[in-house]
């Protein structure tokens, strides 16, 4: 079952000679292959969702939804609409 893992760093942390990822996008987990020069456009406003090609996707989060559903959230926000409606 896939999972919403929110990493907020945009560079790893050092550990003694090693440096560990902490933006969750390393394909070389837990350590860091410089993936997170990725995140650094990122507008701290807004989620992300990264394909495995580590492709940047902005995602509507609950307040961008309003009447109708947009399309882009995971489909929570849109659930409460409809139980309110």
């Amino acid at each position: 079952m896939p999972r919403l893992v929110k990493k907020t760093a945009h560079g790893p942390h050092q550990v003694g000679d090693k440096f560990i990822c902490m933006c969750g996008l390393s394909k070389n987990q837990p350590f860091c292959d410089s993936s997170h020069l990725k995140t650094l456009k990122e507008n701290e406003d807004k989620l992300y969702w990264y394909d495995e090609e580590g492709k940047p996707e902005e995602v509507a989060t609950e307040e961008d939804c309003e009447d109708e559903c947009c399309g882009k959230c995971s489909g929570d926000c849109c659930q409460e609409d409809k139980k309110t409606k």
